[in-house]
């Protein structure tokens, strides 16, 4: 445990340092105070939660195609569900006692949520726009993720691998944890966390890390059986979704001051009686 705590820090502070720059919002005489900011962040979030959920009522043509992409490729997977499971099922003994105990911890509600916590806090409290931005909306699309993996779960009622029923075992709005299989609320949360925090950056030499980073909680419930394929592979996809659409919604509509500093740069100005430094903005 204390190894995944530092692990969590070291990714936070990581994440802190690449954030970019703190600017107040330019309408105001005064700074913000941080209960102002916190109301302001709350009616934003809870505005992207809504956004995600009304989205699909503004669908188009190329929508309903990635939706029955997805639907396809779902049933592909699915087709041989109980085959992957037994493959992975395989793998877990070499599988790296830290790494499966990161997969654990990362994709839990209470530890990603203390993340969540951790960045929106710094950016709350030196007003940074880039991390409050990034806290509102991890906090945002997890919810709005976790409320659906709830429903859902409880609606399918699938049997997790580890029961031997098969792929094809449903007991819908069961009670009993082993038929809560569909979809991966491990894979929804950690990949929400790093599809939320890779789009922040430009360069894929930073954003590959962070994506191998979320993908070792999913991984994680196929090793230890409980999760099929299918169950992971279609959380992750609706982490994908509900991010863009909230972070699309945050950026479209404005809410926080993203725009880069421009760098000043410097050049020696030589010529016939002058010499001097100019700078470019």
């Amino acid at each position: 445990m204390n190894q995944l705590v530092r692990i969590l820090i070291v990714i936070a502070l990581f994440f802190f340092a690449c954030a970019g720059h703190t600017q107040i919002k330019k309408d105001t005489l005064e700074p913000e105070s941080i209960w102002q900011l916190m109301k302001y962040d709350g009616k934003t979030a809870f505005g992207g939660l809504k956004h995600a959920y009304t989205r699909p009522l503004y669908w188009k043509g190329k929508d309903f195609l990635t939706l029955g992409g997805v639907a396809l490729g779902t049933y592909i997977l699915y087709t041989f569900d109980e085959e992957s499971s037994e493959y992975f099922i395989k793998q877990e003994e070499d599988i790296p006692e830290l790494v499966q105990d990161f997969g654990w911890y990362f994709g839990a509600p209470q530890n990603t949520y203390m993340l969540y916590g951790g960045i929106y806090g710094v950016g709350l409290l030196t007003r940074n726009e880039k991390l409050r931005h990034t806290g509102v909306l991890l906090i945002a699309s997890a919810t709005a993720a976790g409320f659906i993996q709830t429903l859902s779960k409880n609606a399918f009622g699938r049997a997790r691998p580890l029961t031997f029923e098969g792929r094809g075992s449903f007991k819908p709005f069961s009670s009993e944890g082993a038929y809560h299989s569909f979809p991966s609320g491990h894979a929804i949360l950690s990949f929400t966390t790093a599809h939320a925090i890779a789009r922040q950056f430009d360069s894929w030499w930073v954003k590959a890390p962070i994506y191998l980073v979320g993908s070792i909680a999913p991984a994680s419930r196929l090793w230890v059986g409980s999760h099929w394929l299918t169950d992971v592979a279609l959380g992750m996809a609706l982490s994908v979704v509900i991010v863009d659409s909230i972070d699309n919604y945050l950026k479209d509509t404005n809410k926080y001051d993203l725009k880069k500093k421009k760098k000043v740069t410097w050049r020696l100005n030589v010529g016939a009686n002058r010499l001097g430094v100019v700078g470019t903005f």
